[in-house]
Protein backbone atom coordinates (compact mmCIF):
# COMPACT_ATOMS: atom_id res chain seq x y z
CA UNK A 1 0.00 0.00 0.00
CA UNK A 2 2.63 2.90 1.08
CA UNK A 3 6.31 2.44 1.83
CA UNK A 4 8.53 1.62 4.83
CA UNK A 5 8.91 4.00 7.65
CA UNK A 6 12.43 5.92 8.22
CA UNK A 7 12.76 5.41 11.58
CA UNK A 8 15.81 3.98 12.67
CA UNK A 9 15.43 2.02 15.30
CA UNK A 10 13.69 -1.10 16.34
CA UNK A 11 11.26 -0.33 18.87
CA UNK A 12 9.08 -2.73 21.51
CA UNK A 13 5.18 -0.99 20.75
CA UNK A 14 2.93 -2.79 23.30
CA UNK A 15 -0.45 -2.71 22.35
CA UNK A 16 -2.44 -2.46 25.72
CA UNK A 17 -5.82 -3.76 26.28
CA UNK A 18 -7.55 -0.92 28.36
CA UNK A 19 -11.21 -1.36 29.52
CA UNK A 20 -13.10 -3.65 27.54
CA UNK A 21 -12.32 -1.93 24.01
CA UNK A 22 -10.09 -4.52 21.87
CA UNK A 23 -7.07 -3.30 19.98
CA UNK A 24 -7.59 -5.21 16.18
CA UNK A 25 -4.65 -6.39 13.69
CA UNK A 26 -5.88 -6.73 10.44
CA UNK A 27 -9.04 -8.55 11.47
CA UNK A 28 -8.28 -9.91 14.70
CA UNK A 29 -8.04 -8.52 18.27
CA UNK A 30 -6.58 -9.32 21.79
CA UNK A 31 -8.18 -11.70 24.09
CA UNK A 32 -5.02 -10.62 26.06
CA UNK A 33 -2.49 -7.65 26.05
CA UNK A 34 0.56 -8.90 23.86
CA UNK A 35 3.63 -6.83 23.23
CA UNK A 36 3.65 -6.13 19.15
CA UNK A 37 7.27 -6.23 18.30
CA UNK A 38 7.69 -4.47 15.10
CA UNK A 39 11.31 -3.61 13.19
CA UNK A 40 10.49 -0.05 11.94
CA UNK A 41 12.61 -0.37 9.40
CA UNK A 42 11.26 -3.69 8.19
CA UNK A 43 10.90 -4.09 4.70
CA UNK A 44 7.82 -6.41 5.72
CA UNK A 45 5.61 -5.09 8.13
CA UNK A 46 2.36 -6.77 6.77
CA UNK A 47 4.03 -9.89 7.37
CA UNK A 48 5.22 -9.39 10.69
CA UNK A 49 2.00 -7.78 11.62
CA UNK A 50 -0.07 -11.04 9.98
CA UNK A 51 2.55 -13.49 11.80
CA UNK A 52 1.56 -11.74 15.31
CA UNK A 53 -2.46 -12.19 14.61
CA UNK A 54 -2.54 -15.42 13.89
CA UNK A 55 -0.98 -16.27 16.93
CA UNK A 56 -3.44 -18.26 19.68
CA UNK A 57 -3.49 -15.30 21.36
CA UNK A 58 -5.74 -13.24 18.85
CA UNK A 59 -9.32 -13.38 18.26
CA UNK A 60 -11.40 -12.38 15.41
CA UNK A 61 -13.15 -9.41 15.92
CA UNK A 62 -16.62 -8.59 16.64
CA UNK A 63 -17.15 -12.15 18.54
CA UNK A 64 -17.21 -10.78 21.98
CA UNK A 65 -20.51 -11.41 24.00
CA UNK A 66 -22.99 -8.93 23.99
CA UNK A 67 -23.46 -6.73 27.17
CA UNK A 68 -26.54 -5.87 29.05
CA UNK A 69 -26.42 -2.41 29.62
CA UNK A 70 -28.62 -1.03 32.72
CA UNK A 71 -31.36 1.42 30.99
CA UNK A 72 -34.28 2.49 33.04
CA UNK A 73 -38.05 2.52 32.64
CA UNK A 74 -38.72 6.14 32.81
CA UNK A 75 -37.30 9.79 32.90
CA UNK A 76 -36.47 10.93 36.34
CA UNK A 77 -36.36 14.51 36.02
CA UNK A 78 -34.13 17.25 37.62
CA UNK A 79 -35.78 20.15 39.98
CA UNK A 80 -34.51 22.53 37.29
CA UNK A 81 -35.62 20.63 34.44
CA UNK A 82 -39.03 20.13 36.35
CA UNK A 83 -39.35 23.88 36.06
CA UNK A 84 -37.95 24.43 32.45
CA UNK A 85 -40.87 22.18 31.12
CA UNK A 86 -43.28 23.56 33.84
CA UNK A 87 -42.73 26.87 32.09
CA UNK A 88 -43.02 25.46 28.38
CA UNK A 89 -46.35 23.67 29.02
CA UNK A 90 -47.90 26.79 31.08
CA UNK A 91 -46.70 28.85 27.99
CA UNK A 92 -49.18 26.25 25.97
CA UNK A 93 -51.75 26.61 28.47
CA UNK A 94 -51.85 30.27 28.33
CA UNK A 95 -51.99 30.91 24.60
CA UNK A 96 -54.12 27.66 24.43
CA UNK A 97 -51.63 26.40 21.84
CA UNK A 98 -52.47 22.79 20.64
CA UNK A 99 -48.76 21.85 20.11
CA UNK A 100 -46.66 18.74 21.29
CA UNK A 101 -43.78 19.41 23.22
CA UNK A 102 -40.38 16.80 22.42
CA UNK A 103 -36.94 16.27 24.06
CA UNK A 104 -34.86 14.99 21.18
CA UNK A 105 -32.01 12.83 20.79
CA UNK A 106 -29.10 12.90 23.00
CA UNK A 107 -30.63 14.14 26.24
CA UNK A 108 -33.62 11.38 26.18
CA UNK A 109 -30.84 9.13 25.58
CA UNK A 110 -28.45 10.05 28.63
CA UNK A 111 -31.00 10.19 30.79
CA UNK A 112 -32.36 6.95 30.14
CA UNK A 113 -28.62 5.70 30.88
CA UNK A 114 -28.57 7.66 34.70
CA UNK A 115 -26.68 10.03 32.88
CA UNK A 116 -26.90 13.99 32.78
CA UNK A 117 -27.62 16.04 29.74
CA UNK A 118 -27.78 19.64 29.75
CA UNK A 119 -27.67 19.76 26.22
CA UNK A 120 -32.19 20.28 25.68
CA UNK A 121 -33.33 20.26 22.12
CA UNK A 122 -37.17 20.27 21.86
CA UNK A 123 -38.70 19.32 18.89
CA UNK A 124 -42.26 20.83 17.86
CA UNK A 125 -45.16 19.00 15.47
CA UNK A 126 -46.47 22.18 14.14
CA UNK A 127 -44.83 25.07 14.62
CA UNK A 128 -41.06 26.81 14.16
CA UNK A 129 -39.21 27.54 16.89
CA UNK A 130 -38.87 31.00 16.08
CA UNK A 131 -42.51 31.18 16.70
CA UNK A 132 -42.86 28.95 20.00
CA UNK A 133 -39.84 31.17 21.94
CA UNK A 134 -41.86 34.59 21.12
CA UNK A 135 -44.77 33.15 22.64
CA UNK A 136 -42.65 31.81 26.11
CA UNK A 137 -40.84 35.14 25.83
CA UNK A 138 -44.47 37.00 26.15
CA UNK A 139 -45.26 34.53 28.78
CA UNK A 140 -42.91 34.66 31.23
CA UNK A 141 -42.96 38.95 31.27
CA UNK A 142 -46.47 38.48 31.91
CA UNK A 143 -45.67 36.99 34.98
CA UNK A 144 -43.17 38.82 36.06
CA UNK A 145 -40.07 36.53 35.01
CA UNK A 146 -36.93 37.55 32.48
CA UNK A 147 -36.36 36.09 29.15
CA UNK A 148 -32.95 35.54 28.80
CA UNK A 149 -30.87 34.85 25.93
CA UNK A 150 -33.16 34.73 23.34
CA UNK A 151 -31.42 33.95 19.91
CA UNK A 152 -31.87 32.71 16.38
CA UNK A 153 -29.23 30.77 14.98
CA UNK A 154 -28.70 30.09 11.69
CA UNK A 155 -28.33 27.29 9.41
CA UNK A 156 -24.83 25.57 9.43
CA UNK A 157 -24.53 22.69 7.87
CA UNK A 158 -20.95 22.50 9.02
CA UNK A 159 -22.02 22.47 12.26
CA UNK A 160 -24.80 19.97 11.94
CA UNK A 161 -27.57 22.45 11.99
CA UNK A 162 -29.39 22.03 8.87
CA UNK A 163 -32.20 24.61 9.50
CA UNK A 164 -32.87 27.77 11.52
CA UNK A 165 -33.03 27.42 15.53
CA UNK A 166 -34.32 29.04 18.15
CA UNK A 167 -32.57 29.58 21.29
CA UNK A 168 -32.97 30.90 24.60
CA UNK A 169 -31.81 30.05 28.33
CA UNK A 170 -34.35 28.53 31.09
CA UNK A 171 -33.02 28.61 34.61
CA UNK A 172 -29.68 28.91 33.48
CA UNK A 173 -29.94 26.50 30.71
CA UNK A 174 -29.33 27.23 27.28
CA UNK A 175 -32.51 25.59 25.09
CA UNK A 176 -33.26 24.64 21.00
CA UNK A 177 -36.31 24.67 19.65
CA UNK A 178 -36.65 23.15 16.27
CA UNK A 179 -39.62 22.15 14.06
CA UNK A 180 -40.27 18.03 13.78
CA UNK A 181 -39.12 17.29 9.99
CA UNK A 182 -38.75 15.17 7.30
CA UNK A 183 -36.04 15.24 5.10
CA UNK A 184 -34.92 14.50 1.11
CA UNK A 185 -31.32 14.57 0.14
CA UNK A 186 -29.11 15.56 -3.02
CA UNK A 187 -26.86 13.00 -4.31
CA UNK A 188 -23.89 15.52 -4.25
CA UNK A 189 -24.44 17.42 -0.50
CA UNK A 190 -24.99 16.17 2.78
CA UNK A 191 -27.62 19.14 3.22
CA UNK A 192 -31.02 17.87 3.09
CA UNK A 193 -32.51 19.32 -0.22
CA UNK A 194 -35.94 19.41 0.54
CA UNK A 195 -37.72 19.84 4.49
CA UNK A 196 -40.84 20.27 5.73
CA UNK A 197 -42.72 19.62 8.84
CA UNK A 198 -43.09 15.83 9.50
CA UNK A 199 -44.39 13.53 12.28
CA UNK A 200 -42.42 12.17 15.24
CA UNK A 201 -42.04 8.86 13.85
CA UNK A 202 -40.39 10.65 10.20
CA UNK A 203 -38.18 12.57 12.48
CA UNK A 204 -36.68 9.62 14.14
CA UNK A 205 -36.38 7.87 10.78
CA UNK A 206 -34.08 10.76 9.57
CA UNK A 207 -31.70 10.52 12.56
CA UNK A 208 -28.54 9.00 12.49
CA UNK A 209 -28.95 6.33 15.24
CA UNK A 210 -31.66 4.22 16.90
CA UNK A 211 -30.22 5.37 20.22
CA UNK A 212 -30.67 9.17 19.14
CA UNK A 213 -33.75 8.87 17.69
CA UNK A 214 -36.13 8.53 21.56
CA UNK A 215 -38.15 11.20 22.01
CA UNK A 216 -39.40 12.58 25.43
CA UNK A 217 -43.14 13.55 25.16
CA UNK A 218 -42.84 16.25 28.08
CA UNK A 219 -46.69 17.04 27.42
CA UNK A 220 -47.23 13.25 28.58
CA UNK A 221 -44.10 13.07 30.41
CA UNK A 222 -43.41 9.59 28.66
CA UNK A 223 -40.36 7.72 26.26
CA UNK A 224 -41.28 7.55 22.25
CA UNK A 225 -39.33 5.04 20.78
CA UNK A 226 -41.36 5.14 16.88
CA UNK A 227 -37.77 2.96 15.14
CA UNK A 228 -39.36 0.14 17.96
CA UNK A 229 -35.28 -0.45 18.83
CA UNK A 230 -34.14 2.71 20.40
CA UNK A 231 -34.68 1.08 24.14
CA UNK A 232 -33.65 -2.55 23.09
CA UNK A 233 -30.59 -0.97 21.23
CA UNK A 234 -30.09 0.67 24.21
CA UNK A 235 -30.29 -2.23 26.71
CA UNK A 236 -28.57 -4.58 24.55
CA UNK A 237 -25.40 -1.58 23.57
CA UNK A 238 -26.14 -1.66 19.44
CA UNK A 239 -25.16 1.20 17.17
CA UNK A 240 -27.64 1.01 14.12
CA UNK A 241 -29.20 3.07 12.32
CA UNK A 242 -33.15 3.53 11.89
CA UNK A 243 -33.09 3.22 8.05
CA UNK A 244 -30.61 0.70 5.75
CA UNK A 245 -27.53 2.17 6.98
CA UNK A 246 -26.14 2.22 3.59
CA UNK A 247 -29.09 4.95 2.17
CA UNK A 248 -28.27 6.68 5.41
CA UNK A 249 -24.62 7.07 5.45
CA UNK A 250 -24.81 8.20 1.69
CA UNK A 251 -27.51 10.76 2.44
CA UNK A 252 -25.38 12.10 5.27
CA UNK A 253 -21.70 10.51 5.49
CA UNK A 254 -21.07 12.24 8.48
CA UNK A 255 -23.63 9.50 10.30
CA UNK A 256 -20.35 7.22 10.10
CA UNK A 257 -17.88 9.01 12.37
CA UNK A 258 -21.16 9.88 14.53
CA UNK A 259 -21.90 6.02 14.85
CA UNK A 260 -17.91 5.23 15.41
CA UNK A 261 -17.56 8.36 18.30
CA UNK A 262 -20.99 7.42 19.96
CA UNK A 263 -20.09 3.55 19.90
CA UNK A 264 -16.78 4.44 21.18
CA UNK A 265 -17.80 6.70 23.73
CA UNK A 266 -20.30 4.03 25.01
CA UNK A 267 -18.40 1.31 24.54
CA UNK A 268 -21.71 -0.64 22.32
CA UNK A 269 -20.94 -2.71 19.54
CA UNK A 270 -21.44 -1.25 15.90
CA UNK A 271 -24.07 -3.55 13.83
CA UNK A 272 -22.78 -6.23 11.69
CA UNK A 273 -24.84 -4.22 8.99
CA UNK A 274 -23.63 -1.06 9.84
CA UNK A 275 -19.49 -2.07 9.50
CA UNK A 276 -20.43 -3.39 6.01
CA UNK A 277 -21.98 -0.26 4.54
CA UNK A 278 -19.29 2.52 6.45
CA UNK A 279 -16.43 0.51 4.93
CA UNK A 280 -17.86 -0.09 1.37
CA UNK A 281 -16.56 2.41 -1.46
CA UNK A 282 -19.39 4.15 -2.80
CA UNK A 283 -19.78 5.48 1.44
CA UNK A 284 -16.04 6.16 1.66
CA UNK A 285 -16.01 7.95 -1.52
CA UNK A 286 -19.01 10.02 -0.19
CA UNK A 287 -17.36 10.98 3.20
CA UNK A 288 -14.31 12.48 0.93
CA UNK A 289 -16.49 14.13 -1.48
CA UNK A 290 -19.77 15.21 1.06
CA UNK A 291 -18.04 16.11 3.87
CA UNK A 292 -16.33 19.70 5.02
CA UNK A 293 -12.48 18.70 6.21
CA UNK A 294 -13.74 21.44 9.27
CA UNK A 295 -16.33 18.72 10.07
CA UNK A 296 -14.12 15.63 10.35
CA UNK A 297 -11.85 17.48 12.19
CA UNK A 298 -14.43 18.26 15.05
CA UNK A 299 -15.65 14.22 15.16
CA UNK A 300 -11.66 12.98 15.73
CA UNK A 301 -11.47 15.90 18.07
CA UNK A 302 -14.40 14.61 19.77
CA UNK A 303 -13.10 11.30 19.68
CA UNK A 304 -9.78 12.14 20.82
CA UNK A 305 -10.68 14.08 23.47
CA UNK A 306 -13.46 11.06 24.72
CA UNK A 307 -12.91 8.09 27.05
CA UNK A 308 -12.25 5.93 24.53
CA UNK A 309 -9.97 7.31 22.06
CA UNK A 310 -8.32 4.08 21.21
CA UNK A 311 -11.17 2.26 20.60
CA UNK A 312 -12.96 4.99 18.09
CA UNK A 313 -9.69 4.96 16.16
CA UNK A 314 -9.45 1.09 16.15
CA UNK A 315 -13.44 1.08 14.40
CA UNK A 316 -11.65 3.89 12.20
CA UNK A 317 -9.07 1.31 10.83
CA UNK A 318 -11.87 -1.63 11.28
CA UNK A 319 -13.52 -0.05 8.54
CA UNK A 320 -10.81 0.85 6.50
CA UNK A 321 -11.46 5.07 6.69
CA UNK A 322 -8.12 5.93 8.41
CA UNK A 323 -6.23 7.47 4.98
CA UNK A 324 -10.12 8.53 4.14
CA UNK A 325 -10.21 10.42 7.09
CA UNK A 326 -6.37 11.23 7.91
CA UNK A 327 -5.75 11.70 4.15
CA UNK A 328 -2.36 11.93 2.70
CA UNK A 329 -0.57 14.62 0.02
CA UNK A 330 -0.40 13.22 -3.49
CA UNK A 331 3.23 12.34 -3.50
CA UNK A 332 5.14 12.11 -0.34
CA UNK A 333 8.64 10.10 1.07
CA UNK A 334 9.50 7.54 2.48
CA UNK A 335 6.56 5.14 1.39
CA UNK A 336 4.60 4.59 4.11
CA UNK A 337 4.25 0.43 4.61
CA UNK A 338 0.94 -1.46 4.45
CA UNK A 339 -0.12 -1.34 8.07
CA UNK A 340 1.22 1.59 9.26
CA UNK A 341 -2.30 2.69 10.62
CA UNK A 342 -2.36 -0.09 12.93
CA UNK A 343 1.11 0.90 14.32
CA UNK A 344 -0.42 4.36 14.35
CA UNK A 345 -2.85 2.95 16.74
CA UNK A 346 -0.53 0.95 18.84
CA UNK A 347 1.28 4.15 20.02
CA UNK A 348 -1.86 5.84 20.74
CA UNK A 349 -2.65 2.64 22.80
CA UNK A 350 0.53 3.01 24.82
CA UNK A 351 0.30 6.50 25.00
CA UNK A 352 -3.08 6.58 26.40
CA UNK A 353 -2.13 3.67 29.14
CA UNK A 354 0.61 5.47 30.14
CA UNK A 355 -1.87 8.95 31.16
CA UNK A 356 -4.08 6.70 32.90
CA UNK A 357 -0.74 5.10 34.96
CA UNK A 358 1.08 8.39 35.63
CA UNK A 359 -2.45 9.44 37.19
CA UNK A 360 -4.99 12.12 35.76
CA UNK A 361 -3.61 15.01 37.33
CA UNK A 362 -0.05 14.67 35.59
CA UNK A 363 -1.54 16.09 32.47
CA UNK A 364 -4.57 19.27 31.90
CA UNK A 365 -7.06 17.86 29.22
CA UNK A 366 -5.27 20.03 26.61
CA UNK A 367 -2.04 18.50 27.26
CA UNK A 368 -3.83 15.11 27.07
CA UNK A 369 -5.17 15.63 23.81
CA UNK A 370 -1.95 16.83 22.23
CA UNK A 371 0.16 14.04 23.82
CA UNK A 372 -2.48 11.63 22.19
CA UNK A 373 -2.23 13.00 18.68
CA UNK A 374 1.26 13.61 18.89
CA UNK A 375 1.29 9.40 19.67
CA UNK A 376 -1.17 8.66 17.04
CA UNK A 377 1.18 10.47 13.72
CA UNK A 378 4.32 8.99 15.68
CA UNK A 379 4.97 6.20 12.55
CA UNK A 380 4.73 9.42 10.17
CA UNK A 381 7.09 11.96 12.02
CA UNK A 382 9.78 11.36 9.64
CA UNK A 383 7.52 11.50 6.29
CA UNK A 384 7.22 14.59 4.22
CA UNK A 385 6.12 16.25 1.07
CA UNK A 386 6.46 19.53 -1.15
CA UNK A 387 4.16 22.06 -1.60
CA UNK A 388 5.30 23.60 -5.15
CA UNK A 389 8.72 22.76 -5.13
CA UNK A 390 8.87 24.16 -1.94
CA UNK A 391 11.07 23.14 1.32
CA UNK A 392 10.39 19.40 2.77
CA UNK A 393 7.12 19.82 4.88
CA UNK A 394 6.10 16.85 7.45
CA UNK A 395 3.26 14.87 5.93
CA UNK A 396 2.13 14.95 9.75
CA UNK A 397 1.71 19.22 9.32
CA UNK A 398 -0.92 18.42 6.42
CA UNK A 399 -2.68 15.61 7.81
CA UNK A 400 -3.54 17.89 11.05
CA UNK A 401 -4.06 21.46 9.04
CA UNK A 402 -5.21 20.17 5.76
CA UNK A 403 -7.07 16.72 6.35
CA UNK A 404 -8.44 17.49 9.53
CA UNK A 405 -8.58 21.61 9.22
CA UNK A 406 -7.44 21.98 12.74
CA UNK A 407 -5.72 24.93 14.27
CA UNK A 408 -2.29 26.13 13.04
CA UNK A 409 -1.06 25.51 16.64
CA UNK A 410 -1.56 22.02 17.16
CA UNK A 411 -0.09 21.58 14.21
CA UNK A 412 3.17 23.05 14.96
CA UNK A 413 2.51 21.85 18.98
CA UNK A 414 2.57 18.36 17.36
CA UNK A 415 5.88 18.80 15.44
CA UNK A 416 7.22 20.30 17.89
CA UNK A 417 6.67 17.29 20.27
CA UNK A 418 7.87 14.81 17.58
CA UNK A 419 11.40 17.21 17.12
CA UNK A 420 11.30 17.14 21.02
CA UNK A 421 10.84 13.65 21.60
CA UNK A 422 14.29 13.02 19.25
CA UNK A 423 16.37 15.30 22.05
CA UNK A 424 14.74 13.95 25.36
CA UNK A 425 15.53 10.50 24.03
CA UNK A 426 19.30 11.75 23.48
CA UNK A 427 19.13 12.75 27.32
CA UNK A 428 16.89 9.68 29.01
CA UNK A 429 20.39 7.43 29.41
CA UNK A 430 22.28 10.24 31.26
CA UNK A 431 18.85 11.39 33.34
CA UNK A 432 17.73 7.67 34.11
CA UNK A 433 21.16 6.53 35.44
CA UNK A 434 22.02 6.89 38.60
CA UNK A 435 25.79 7.11 37.32
CA UNK A 436 27.83 9.58 35.73
CA UNK A 437 26.91 9.40 31.93
CA UNK A 438 27.80 11.63 29.45
CA UNK A 439 25.33 12.73 26.32
CA UNK A 440 26.07 11.26 23.28
CA UNK A 441 24.02 13.09 20.75
CA UNK A 442 23.69 16.95 21.65
CA UNK A 443 23.71 18.03 18.27
CA UNK A 444 20.91 20.13 18.49
CA UNK A 445 22.05 22.77 20.78
CA UNK A 446 25.38 23.32 18.97
CA UNK A 447 28.80 24.15 20.32
CA UNK A 448 29.30 23.08 24.34
CA UNK A 449 33.17 23.30 24.29
CA UNK A 450 32.87 26.29 27.31
CA UNK A 451 30.14 24.26 29.05
CA UNK A 452 31.96 22.05 31.43
CA UNK A 453 30.84 18.31 30.77
CA UNK A 454 29.66 17.66 34.42
CA UNK A 455 27.11 20.79 33.59
CA UNK A 456 26.03 19.66 30.05
CA UNK A 457 22.69 17.07 31.47
CA UNK A 458 21.84 20.11 33.14
CA UNK A 459 22.74 22.80 30.45
CA UNK A 460 21.01 20.45 27.85
CA UNK A 461 17.63 19.66 29.69
CA UNK A 462 17.00 23.29 30.96
CA UNK A 463 17.26 24.81 26.78
CA UNK A 464 14.36 21.80 26.46
CA UNK A 465 12.60 22.79 29.08
CA UNK A 466 12.66 26.51 28.67
CA UNK A 467 11.43 25.44 24.67
CA UNK A 468 8.79 23.18 25.28
CA UNK A 469 7.56 24.81 29.22
CA UNK A 470 4.69 23.20 30.60
CA UNK A 471 4.41 20.89 27.64
CA UNK A 472 7.86 19.13 28.75
CA UNK A 473 5.88 16.62 30.35
CA UNK A 474 4.06 15.79 27.11
CA UNK A 475 7.49 15.28 25.25
CA UNK A 476 8.79 12.87 27.79
CA UNK A 477 5.73 10.76 27.62
CA UNK A 478 6.19 10.37 23.77
CA UNK A 479 9.92 10.11 24.25
CA UNK A 480 9.32 7.33 26.97
CA UNK A 481 7.25 5.66 24.64
CA UNK A 482 10.03 5.28 21.70
CA UNK A 483 12.41 4.44 24.46
CA UNK A 484 13.59 0.64 23.24
CA UNK A 485 12.38 -1.41 26.48
CA UNK A 486 13.79 -4.84 25.83
CA UNK A 487 10.57 -6.84 27.50
CA UNK A 488 8.27 -8.82 26.11
CA UNK A 489 5.11 -9.31 28.13
CA UNK A 490 2.88 -6.20 27.61
CA UNK A 491 2.55 -5.20 31.82
CA UNK A 492 5.71 -5.58 32.52
CA UNK A 493 7.21 -3.43 29.74
CA UNK A 494 4.19 -0.59 30.24
CA UNK A 495 4.97 -0.34 33.76
CA UNK A 496 9.04 -0.31 32.82
CA UNK A 497 7.72 2.50 30.45
CA UNK A 498 6.12 3.88 33.91
CA UNK A 499 8.42 4.24 35.95
CA UNK A 500 11.18 5.78 33.32
CA UNK A 501 9.35 8.44 33.01
CA UNK A 502 8.97 8.98 36.90
CA UNK A 503 12.91 8.48 36.91
CA UNK A 504 13.78 10.92 34.62
CA UNK A 505 11.09 13.46 36.46
CA UNK A 506 12.41 12.87 39.58
CA UNK A 507 15.93 13.54 37.89
CA UNK A 508 14.41 16.89 36.63
CA UNK A 509 13.14 18.17 39.70
CA UNK A 510 16.66 17.17 41.71
CA UNK A 511 18.54 19.50 39.15
CA UNK A 512 15.71 22.13 39.55
CA UNK A 513 14.93 22.42 36.19
CA UNK A 514 11.24 21.64 36.70
CA UNK A 515 10.20 25.54 36.06
CA UNK A 516 12.97 26.48 34.17
CA UNK A 517 11.60 28.40 31.81
CA UNK A 518 10.52 31.04 34.54
CA UNK A 519 13.56 31.81 35.67
CA UNK A 520 14.97 35.26 34.41
CA UNK A 521 18.34 35.24 32.58
CA UNK A 522 21.10 36.96 34.53
CA UNK A 523 21.55 39.28 31.34
CA UNK A 524 20.17 41.17 28.66
CA UNK A 525 21.09 42.30 25.01
CA UNK A 526 22.09 45.23 25.68
CA UNK A 527 24.39 44.00 28.67
CA UNK A 528 25.93 41.51 25.63
CA UNK A 529 26.24 44.57 23.58
CA UNK A 530 28.10 46.50 25.91
CA UNK A 531 30.09 43.89 27.24
CA UNK A 532 32.25 42.79 24.02
CA UNK A 533 30.92 46.33 22.49
CA UNK A 534 28.81 44.90 19.87
CA UNK A 535 26.16 47.03 17.82
CA UNK A 536 23.71 44.18 17.19
CA UNK A 537 23.03 41.24 14.98
CA UNK A 538 22.97 37.63 15.19
CA UNK A 539 26.32 37.59 17.92
CA UNK A 540 24.07 39.10 20.10
CA UNK A 541 21.17 36.04 19.69
CA UNK A 542 24.37 33.96 20.26
CA UNK A 543 26.21 35.39 23.07
CA UNK A 544 22.95 35.81 25.51
CA UNK A 545 22.65 31.81 24.34
CA UNK A 546 25.85 30.93 25.93
CA UNK A 547 25.17 33.43 28.89
CA UNK A 548 22.01 31.47 29.29
CA UNK A 549 24.06 27.70 28.82
CA UNK A 550 26.49 29.27 31.84
CA UNK A 551 23.63 30.52 33.87
CA UNK A 552 22.29 26.79 33.52
CA UNK A 553 25.88 25.46 34.60
CA UNK A 554 26.08 27.51 37.44
CA UNK A 555 23.11 28.33 39.00
CA UNK A 556 24.27 30.09 42.06
CA UNK A 557 26.81 32.46 39.32
CA UNK A 558 25.63 36.39 39.49
CA UNK A 559 25.75 39.05 36.47
CA UNK A 560 28.83 40.28 36.71
CA UNK A 561 30.28 36.92 36.89
CA UNK A 562 28.48 35.51 34.02
CA UNK A 563 29.86 39.19 31.84
CA UNK A 564 33.15 38.05 32.56
CA UNK A 565 32.85 34.83 31.91
CA UNK A 566 31.37 36.25 28.23
CA UNK A 567 34.42 38.13 27.78
CA UNK A 568 37.04 36.04 28.22
CA UNK A 569 34.90 33.15 26.15
CA UNK A 570 34.60 36.10 23.46
CA UNK A 571 38.66 36.37 23.50
CA UNK A 572 38.89 33.49 22.80
CA UNK A 573 37.04 33.05 19.91
CA UNK A 574 38.97 36.13 18.25
CA UNK A 575 42.08 34.72 18.66
CA UNK A 576 40.92 31.47 17.17
CA UNK A 577 39.66 33.25 14.33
Amino acid sequence: MRMALNIATRLLVPVVHHGPSLTCVRGFSFSQSPTLVLPLHSHRPAKTLLQIATTPSFRSCGCAPMSTFQVRDKIDLSDVERRIFDRLLATLRHFDLQTQLRVAGGWVRDKLLGKECYDIDIALDNMMGTEFVDKVREYLLSIGEDAQGVCVIESNPDQSKHLETARMRLFDIWIDFVNLRSEEYAENSRIPSKQRFGTAEEDAYRRDLTINSLFYHINTDSVEDFTKRGISDLKSGKIVTPLPPKATFLDDPLRVLRAIRFGARFEFTLDEDLKVAAACDDVKDALAAKISRERIGTEIDLMISGNQPVKAMTYICDLTLFWIVFSLPPEFEPYISDGCERLCISYLDTAWNLIHLLGESTFTAEQKRLTLCAALFLPLRNTTYREKKAKKIPVVNHIIRESLKRKAKDAEMVLNLHQASHKFLSLIPCLASSEDVQVVDHDWLGDLVDVPVSSRVRVLTGFLLRELKDYWHVALLISTILHPIDIKDEPSQLGKRRDLFNTVENSIIKLGLEKVWDIKQLINGKDVMNALQLKGGPLVKESLDKAMAWQLAYPSGTAEECIEWLREANSKRIKLQ
